[in-house]
């Protein structure tokens, strides 16, 4: 039983790193650094225009998965033998659960098991996409945001039309009932003049702004 308590901490002690890498990485490397090297300009991107999808991106997003997940597993045993090993493991589960949730808030509906963490953690970083950029950078959780003092309660978030994911929307492009208290669609529907308005908006998250309707 002590063997698999111990396993289970140090498990459990990888995610928690992987939480506060993720807060750092999304703070300080992307947008404090205001597109200033790759992962800032392409995070940014993804704010002016998060239903994009860059699959030469994604792929090596996906490349990155496997390289520091195994980086840091292979560090851990070297450090710390099984021990680390277990964090490493930790770590690498925690990066990947975090790709998929992120992925999913901008592309899937909620799921049913654990349904209410979902749309708690979407309603948190829509506020970070169309609130107020700087605040709001936990994706997995909220506790480093309170720890670093950017946390901010997400009001009823505006979100503009031709950048609403479709899981907000019925058929017809009409925010559903379900999410009403927590959203509010604004600006026009995706059409002519989009263009002109994604131009506006990368210019806007440059600055860590929130992108124009």
């Amino acid at each position: 039983m002590s063997t698999i308590f111990s396993i289970t901490a140090w498990v459990v002690a990888g995610w928690a790193g992987w939480t506060l890498a993720e807060y750092v990485l999304h703070r300080w490397t992307m947008h404090e650094m205001a597109g200033r090297g790759i992962l800032s300009r392409e995070h940014l991107r993804h704010h002016a225009v998060p239903n994009h999808i860059d699959w030469t991106i994604t792929i090596l997003s996906w490349i990155g998965i496997a390289l520091v997940s195994g980086a840091v597993t292979l560090a851990g045993w070297l450090i710390g033998g099984v021990a680390g090993l277990e964090f490493g493991a930790g770590f690498a589960i925690g990066y990947l659960f975090y790709e998929i949730l992120h992925w999913r808030t901008h592309w899937n509906e909620p799921v049913r098991l654990g349904r209410a963490y979902e749309l708690r953690m979407r309603h948190h970083h829509f506020h970070h996409h169309f609130g107020h950029p700087m605040s709001n950078h936990g994706v997995t959780l909220m506790f480093w945001d309170r720890v670093f003092g950017t946390f901010e309660a997400a009001g009823r978030v505006k979100v503009p039309r031709r950048l609403a994911p479709a899981w907000l929307m019925d058929d017809d492009g009409v925010l559903r009932d379900e999410y009403v208290t927590n959203y509010v669609l604004v600006g026009p529907a995706p059409g002519e003049g989009d263009a002109r308005r994604e131009m506006l908006a990368r210019a806007r998250v440059m600055a860590n702004l929130v992108p124009t309707e």
